[in-house]
């Protein structure tokens, strides 16, 4: 009871904060005028996200401005601004001239975890609504940090875990509430990926052009260890843990938060972690992050979380498997959700056999492939003081701090417990 407690007032914190810093862009700007988006890191997911902004807002926002270390990285972007939206953006180097761009309203930031903490404090402080991809920060004393500035500052925060704004998903928390699979106790996620020999997971391809003259390599770096120009550092940096805590805070975190969405959960009391890197061991190779990954997670209320993932075998791609005593609910790939009715080996009361097997596919009954467009679009109308944020920062720090207790679980050896009371961990 006192963590829900702690968890709704968390909410209730968010959503007045939501619906108090919406209004003003409206009144500063006009009901007909647009929420004008700076965009930091146009890499991967930065430079996709781009068009997904344009399915979810076209009306209400316009692309001012993109911002990126690395000359190529702007070019590309500058190219799809002027393509999906029509404009030609500013383009800058250094996200402080960017901010320090009063017409700029709100900005999109989805650079590597590590400048998470420095650029949303630093938003927040120019007086920007933030998109935030998660994790929310590269530490659990970080994650706090920008939750006080962003309480200081009376502005929008959304984090990035959109699986929060899928229909799949709000329909498995709905069916959960309804009694669908009973009481449930233990839930197993799983993130299976594989790469060719020559693709392997998150060694992305370095551009043949880019070079410490175009790649401004010391802000990539930001406050992490000083190093000298590395390519491999730069555009595969998940691989490292200077700037990625790789599994636990780049996939885990997904899942492990939208099980707490689905079942009302926040951050588990404990957690073991082990696995290691287990494939693409060639003499070169000087990744930090495991490939392979099993993390065990309890929480206070009699509930277990089993989650494992490894980048050598796609079979079984991505799911959650809700295991109530009475049903089971299955979100596969984002895409496919099932519900099987427990048979207790033929002997089921009529109650649970008659409630049947449902299938649902997001593309076809919701018209949605994940609910990243959902994300964006949930996070422009809070701005706009039409909806509260559905993953404000209190809601990110929790899921950050289940990928950061498997990192430190994995990394020590050691069980990770978590004390609510002291918003710490320790070892045992």
């Amino acid at each position: 009871m006192p963590d829900e407690l702690k968890r709704r007032d968390f909410l209730k914190t968010s959503a007045g904060m939501a619906a108090a810093a919406g209004p003003g862009v409206i009144s500063a700007r006009g009901a007909n005028d647009k929420v004008n988006i700076g965009w930091i890191g146009v890499g991967t997911r930065g430079n996709a996200g781009i068009e997904w902004l344009k399915q979810a807002a076209a009306s209400d926002v316009k692309l001012t401005s993109i911002c990126d270390t690395f000359d190529g990285y702007i070019a590309r972007a500058k190219d799809r601004v002027q393509t999906v939206w029509g404009n030609a953006p500013t383009a800058y180097k250094d996200y402080h001239q960017l901010l320090a761009d009063k017409s700029i309203d709100a900005v999109f930031i989805m650079t590597p975890e590590h400048l998470h903490h420095d650029m949303t404090i630093a938003a927040l402080r120019a007086g920007k609504h933030v998109y935030i991809e998660k994790p929310l920060a590269h530490t659990i004393e970080e994650g706090w940090d920008i939750i006080k500035e962003w309480q200081k500052a009376g502005k929008v925060v959304q984090v990035g875990t959109q699986n929060r704004s899928s229909s799949l998903y709000k329909k498995a928390k709905e069916m959960i509430q309804q009694g669908m699979v009973g009481d449930v106790h233990y839930v197993r996620a799983f993130w299976y990926r594989n790469g060719l020999p020559n693709e392997p997971s998150w060694r992305y391809v370095i551009p043949a052009e880019a070079t410490p003259e175009n790649t401004d390599w010391n802000r990539f770096l930001g406050t992490a260890p000083k190093r000298s120009w590395d390519p491999h550092r730069y555009f595969q940096w998940r691989l490292y843990w200077d700037y990625s805590g790789g599994i636990s805070t780049d996939l885990l975190v997904h899942q492990t938060d939208i099980v707490n969405f689905m079942l009302s959960k926040t951050v588990p009391k404990s957690c073991v972690a082990t696995g290691g890197i287990y494939r693409w061991t060639g003499r070169d190779d000087d990744r930090d992050v495991p490939d392979c990954l099993s993390a065990l997670y309890d929480y206070s209320d009699k509930f277990h979380l089993n989650y494992s993932c490894y980048l050598g075998n796609d079979n079984y791609g991505y799911g959650e498997q809700i295991c109530g005593n009475e049903g089971t609910i299955e979100v596969m790939n984002r895409m496919d959700l099932y519900f099987t009715p427990q048979s207790f080996g033929g002997k089921a009361p009529e109650s649970i056999k008659a409630r049947g097997t449902l299938h649902l596919n997001g593309p076809k009954d919701y018209n949605e492939r994940d609910g990243a467009i959902n994300h964006f679009r949930n996070f422009i109308q809070a701005v706009m003081g039409k909806e509260e944020v559905i993953a404000p920062p209190t809601v990110g720090q929790q899921a950050a701090i289940s990928g950061h207790m498997a990192t430190l679980a994995y990394k020590n050896r050691k069980m990770v417990v978590w004390d609510e009371l002291a918003k710490n961990h320790h070892f045992v």
